[in-house]
């Protein structure tokens, strides 16, 4: 916990309901899972909201397609793919939060209310073109021309589908006066919206001049009935993204048990988004939060897409990839591993079987999975599975206790500013040593001589040692981005007989020298990132 009492609040999107996760999803979760780990072993007090936006009209065509109600369809999704899948990533998530829930619905209802008595909220009508897909209203500027099928048509340029024409009486949310409040914020707060590409389409996009929002549906009844006037529901996104807030206790008063929460929760650190929903959290969201006179999030982080075949990931187009078709290949670790090294953060970036394998098998495999299987091998095979008592450190064992200074705060740097890619980099930079040390030492060498030369035999133990105590400094390190792998490692070299849970070893302790104790039992198990035996399914 920060000196001020807050925890530290990552929030993923709201994900949306109307068909099971992909791993563009999966791959937004994984980063704010590692970003929590890490700051965890930074020794703070760290909360993990993840969950599902249930309400709009497509859950609700989607659900009559099925012939289920959109409660029966949503209740599904949830628990048969959606919950699930955070087990099959390895999410440590604190909350789950649907927009079904109760608790949701009456938190919305009273911001709402808050929002109309200040005089935020008024009637109006609104014809104009509206994206189902995106569940959003649409200016004509955001549209583009049919070809083909749709010629003559305006499409959504996202779905690349025809937009429908609506025209109701809703009620309206003033957002054209928050237009100059929040360009001043952006201004005084130039991080609160990242990375910078993102910060200038928002800034860019605010000083085009804002339009009032449609805040209801009266069109269909799926969704949040507006408190006051109940032949309407919430419009999707105004109640959707209340959520980060509705969860840790949104409205709530002392002595409810809400109150305490949203007061050592809020405002939320970072928001992770995909840049396709960049101006509802960095414009609506900030906007509905100055109304109410409620701090803003810290950060709005706007990653990339996830390319397949040069596309977006959709299921729609057929490019969209369940998590379990690459985990069930490579392993979990491996997808976490993979996704965050191998794409820059805040860019779009393409996944392909081939550069996957490429990176498993060149930095997994054969770097830290190999170096793990020979360093406890030789501990068995020399010393019966017990670590040995290390001599005095030659120069090469000093080098890498100071190579290990350097990755942590490198990582440290890295993790703090969501740059997984240099965060990882970093660490490998030390795996990379290691495995240098390892060559450059050669302990099957000294084994050799070690039962008729004492000197030999220190050495061999000297080697081996620091080879494990790098070792555990790398498992501390990658637990964030692995923590099976890392766990499994950990007590390998038997760092959870000596040290303890690895979930509780402190970043900034890693880097002090000698931390693994001499005797305790080393073992050789599978491992850690098998080689490759076939081509993965659907590859």
């Amino acid at each position: 916990m920060s000196p001020t009492g807050k925890a530290f609040y990552v929030t993923t999107p709201i994900y949306y309901v109307n068909d099971a996760p992909h791993i563009g999803h999966a791959y937004t979760t994984v980063a704010a899972d590692t970003i929590c780990r890490w700051h965890r072993q930074r020794g703070e007090s760290v909360w993990f909201l993840t969950g599902t936006d249930e309400h709009g009209e497509k859950v609700l065509r989607t659900a009559e397609a099925a012939g289920v109600t959109p409660q029966e369809w949503a209740d599904r999704l949830v628990a048969e793919h959606w919950k699930p899948v955070l087990a099959t990533l390895d999410v440590a998530n604190d909350d789950f939060i649907r927009t079904t829930e109760r608790r949701h619905e009456l938190r919305v209802q009273k911001f709402l209310t808050r929002l109309k008595d200040a005089g935020h909220i008024y009637s109006g009508d609104y014809e104009g073109p509206y994206c189902v897909g995106c569940e959003e209203f649409k200016l004509a500027s955001d549209l583009v021309p049919g070809t083909g099928e749709f010629e003559g048509q305006m499409l959504c340029p996202v779905h690349s589908r025809p937009v429908e024409i609506v025209s109701e009486t809703n009620w309206f949310f003033r957002l054209s006066a928050f237009a100059d409040p929040l360009l001043a914020h952006y201004e005084q707060h130039p991080g609160a919206v990242a990375p910078t590409s993102a910060y200038n389409e928002v800034t860019s996009f605010i000083r085009g001049g804002l339009q009032d929002l449609s805040i209801s549906r009266s069109s269909f009844d799926w969704g949040i009935p507006v408190p006051w006037d109940t032949s309407q529901v919430v419009y999707v996104w105004f109640d959707a993204l209340l959520n980060y807030a509705t969860a840790v206790g949104l409205g709530d008063e002392e002595p409810m048990p809400g109150a305490a929460t949203f007061a050592s929760t809020w405002p939320a650190d970072i928001h992770l988004v995909g840049k396709d929903i960049l101006r509802f959290h960095a414009v609506i969201w900030p906007a509905m939060l100055m109304a109410a006179g409620l701090p803003l999030p810290g950060q709005v982080y706007a990653h990339g897409w996830l390319l397949v075949g040069g596309e977006k990931m959709s299921k729609s187009k057929l490019t969209g990839i369940a998590p379990e078709q690459i985990i069930d290949h490579f392993g979990v670790d491996a997808f976490r591993y993979y996704f965050l090294r191998a794409i820059q953060f805040g860019q779009d970036g393409s996944f392909s079987w081939e550069d996957m394998t490429v990176r498993y098998t060149a930095e997994l495999a054969n770097g830290l999975g190999n170096l793990a299987s020979r360093a406890t091998a030789m501990v068995g095979k020399y010393f019966d599975g017990v670590l040995p008592e290390p001599a005095a450190s030659a120069n090469a064992d000093l080098a890498l206790a100071d190579a290990l200074l350097t990755a942590v705060q490198d990582a440290d740097r890295a993790y703090s500013k969501l740059d997984f890619t240099a965060g990882i980099g970093a660490v490998k930079v030390f795996v990379d040593a290691v495995n240098l040390y390892v060559t450059e030492q050669e302990p099957w060498v000294l084994a050799k001589r070690a039962d008729e030369d004492p000197v030999a035999r220190e050495r061999l133990a000297t080697v081996l040692y620091t080879t494990c105590e790098a070792l555990r400094a790398i498992a501390v390190l990658h637990n964030s981005v692995m923590p099976r792998a890392m766990g499994t490692m950990w007590e390998s070299i038997g760092a959870a007989e000596g040290l303890g849970p690895i979930e509780r070893q402190a970043i900034a302790d890693v880097s002090r020298w000698g931390q693994l104790p001499p005797g305790v039992r080393v073992t050789k198990g599978a491992a850690l990132f098998p080689r490759l035996l076939e081509e993965p399914a659907g590859a």
